[in-house]
């Protein structure tokens, strides 16, 4: 099984949670972990920022990636949006299972 995790990084909890509904609810994802509250420091156009933000991990096929991406696109606020996918290297297989049966074919 080809799972991955997918980080998505928000302007705030409120926010995200409408995001993760709405990319579960489209099957791109099976499920999404959030937290509430993460600080944010970064360089944008030249100046460092420190700001709060939200922090999402969502769990998908590999092959959804792309379609994952392209929906964060439209979505998200940022010009840039945090969009990571990490490679899942083992795990219950149970839960692995699930997560490819709850998000559609690519």
């Amino acid at each position: 099984m080809d799972v991955v995790e997918v980080v998505v990084t928000g302007p705030d909890a409120g926010w995200l949670a409408g995001y993760t509904r709405t990319v579960v609810e489209e099957r791109l994802a099976a499920c999404g972990h959030q937290f509430a509250a993460i600080r944010s420091v970064y360089r944008w156009e030249g100046a460092v920022h420190d700001e709060p933000e939200a922090r999402v991990a969502l769990h998908t096929r590999a092959a959804l990636v792309p379609e994952l991406v392209a929906r964060t696109a439209e979505l998200h606020p940022y010009d840039v949006p945090c969009v990571l996918a990490l490679p899942v290297s083992g795990g219950n297989e149970d839960y692995l299972r699930w997560v490819v049966a709850e998000t559609r074919e690519p």
